[in-house]
């Protein structure tokens, strides 16, 4: 009995144990290390955001080029940088509300987050402006253009003009978010206003788009694609211009790191601080 017994403690628990697949294991293991575990909250919130930039833009573009007395081309103008605004205080903690495939890849390229997670910041503001725009296929039929872009004159001037308006908006997008010395509480209102008075400027040449995503929505949804490759091309090169730029002024020897996004809060703590007054301790999470 006692040599039964020692056998049984001997033996392994389980026999046959269920063979691993490292495959699966491999690939597991992978995703965790490149995407955190609140990744997916960051994919679903460029969904959502992306979606209401390109419904209130697009919508607001077609209604105006149908009836201007019911909304002006100021009007969508001042619309687009407005919902740009409020997306930035509304998933900007989340995300970073990019909103706009062009700005993810200018922003990887500055190390501002990882190339892996590109791809999918792409997929998912396609996903939400093709949604947006086949919406807005539905609400406001029977118009066939559904805020769609296209270059008033030569290709050429479209292309210049995008690259130009979205080397403006990246250049300021680039400050307020990745230099620790701008004023990160007043991000949504400087981007939201440089996309305003942008597109003001270009919209009677090249629709003032700025996003691949915004053009390439209500392309589908209203079958035009006339000039399409300038909405693509324009935005990646005025957006990576705009970024490196940016860091080639910035102070030498700093590299760009990625920061978490400031709070309002954590903005009027440190300049309370600086005045002498003693803020309040808080999670780490503030930096």
């Amino acid at each position: 009995m006692a040599t039964i017994d020692l056998q049984n403690k001997l033996a392994p628990l389980d026999q046959n144990p269920t063979p691993q697949e490292p495959g699966i294991s491999f690939v597991c293991k992978s995703f965790q290390k490149y995407y955190p575990p609140d990744f997916p909250r960051k994919v679903f919130a460029e969904i959502i955001a992306t979606y209401l930039l390109v419904f209130v833009t697009c919508g607001s573009a077609a209604i105006s080029s149908i009836d201007e007395n019911k909304i002006s081309r100021l009007g969508a103008s001042i619309a687009g940088g407005l919902i740009v605004a409020q997306m930035i205080y509304a998933v900007g903690h989340v995300s970073g509300a990019h909103m706009n495939p062009a700005v993810s890849l200018a922003f990887a390229a500055v190390r501002y987050i990882p190339w892996k997670q590109v791809p999918f910041y792409a997929a998912a503001q396609l996903t939400g402006a093709i949604s947006a725009s086949f919406t807005l296929r539905v609400l406001l039929h029977p118009i066939k253009h559904i805020g769609t872009t296209t270059p008033s004159g030569s290709n050429f001037q479209a292309l210049v003009m995008e690259i130009v308006v979205t080397f403006s908006m990246m250049f300021i997008a680039t400050a307020v978010t990745i230099d620790t010395k701008a004023v990160g509480a007043l991000a949504g209102v400087a981007v939201g206003s440089a996309v305003c008075i942008t597109s003001i400027l270009a919209g009677p040449i090249s629709g003032g788009s700025m996003n691949p995503a915004r053009t390439i929505g209500p392309a589908l949804a209203s079958a035009q694609y006339k000039g399409i490759w300038v909405y693509v091309v324009g935005p990646v090169i005025g957006t990576l211009t705009g970024a490196w730029s940016y860091n080639l002024i910035r102070m030498a020897g700093k590299p760009v790191l990625a920061i978490s996004p400031r709070s309002v809060s954590s903005q009027l703590r440190r300049m309370r601080s600086q005045d002498g007054e003693v803020p309040n301790k808080e999670p780490v999470n503030d930096l």
